[in-house]
């Protein structure tokens, strides 16, 4: 598999406090990578020092096979762009006047494709409307297709829907799968709305504390989260034996609770149990969700 972005015992420190605390992780070309942890578990951090903002103490990265102590790094940053904790926009310029304004810190030769960008984002007629009368969620497209100029293929996201209303929302979303999937960007978001995160990512990489605790396909992780029926019974001891005899998978959570996985019928096991002296109390369709997922991992309150 070929890697857009690698990092190995990445290492960030704040005087005692390690923000990034050997991070080591892989970023598939072509993903939309989710990047999912607490507020100060390192994601920021990381975004920060990929663009170059910030230095690493220890460790490094690749981008693009160029390692981060590379002097051609630089080289393989101008084939990325990024938004970083905010939309890097003049408020007080039209939408046209940003991204022209871009266009001359990147040294773009013309001002050619900035119509096809603005209509890219959603934005083709927002006129001399200034950016700072502009949605939370205008301005954050406005500020992903600045990130566009100089058409990089590996944006890297920063919290791109935090504090949107819904229609922002299902907008930056769909922006991004656009980019993804009909421009071919390698998208590597980080978010605290995991809900929101499980429509869009094909990986994840969840980090606490500075270090990649998983990183797993979404393909893998639908396996892991899958849907079961959660039963509810007298005696899991005496439920196990039943499901062992009808070949089915199962998980057994406590002594009264078990998850089954798989079709059952539901008169064939209450039938089963009856001959077992198992009562049979209750049956639920149950999933465990990207949050759940995540907590289990790191354990405590909920992220971020």
């Amino acid at each position: 598999m070929e890697y857009i972005l690698t990092t190995n015992e990445l290492k960030k420190t704040y005087g005692r406090f390690n923000a990034l605390n050997g991070l080591t992780m892989n970023v598939p070309k072509g993903s939309i990578y989710g990047f999912v942890g607490r507020n100060g578990a390192g994601k920021t951090t990381l975004i920060r020092l990929v663009c170059g903002l910030q230095f690493a103490t220890n460790g490094e990265f690749t981008l693009y096979g160029q390692s981060s102590s590379s002097a051609d790094i630089n080289k393989a940053r101008r084939r990325m762009g990024a938004v970083v904790e905010t939309p890097s926009i003049y408020l007080d310029m039209t939408a046209e006047d940003n991204l022209k304004q871009q266009y001359r810190v990147i040294g773009m030769p013309s001002f050619d494709g900035i119509k096809e960008l603005l209509e890219l984002v959603g934005l083709p007629n927002t006129g001399k409307k200034k950016a700072k009368n502009f949605s939370l969620g205008m301005r954050q497209r406005l500020g992903i297709a600045v990130a566009l100029c100089g058409n990089p293929d590996f944006l890297l996201l920063d919290e791109p829907i935090n504090g949107l209303d819904p229609q922002g929302i299902i907008e930056v979303r769909e922006l991004i799968l656009k980019l993804n999937r009909e421009k071919n960007i390698t998208v590597l978001i980080s978010s605290h709305i995991l809900d929101e995160l499980s429509k869009l990512a094909t990986h994840y990489g969840f980090i606490d504390q500075g270090k990649l605790v998983k990183e797993i396909s979404a393909e893998d992780l639908e396996k892991e989260c899958r849907k079961c029926a959660r039963v509810t019974v007298s005696d899991t001891k005496k439920l196990a034996p039943v499901l062992d005899a009808a070949g089915l998978e199962y998980k057994i959570i406590d002594e009264k609770n078990a998850d089954i996985y798989g079709g059952i019928s539901i008169t064939k096991l209450t039938e089963a149990l009856k001959y077992a002296e198992c009562e049979l109390f209750s049956v639920n369709e149950h999933d465990e969700s990207l949050e759940a997922y995540f907590i289990n991992l790191v354990g405590g309150a909920s992220n971020d």
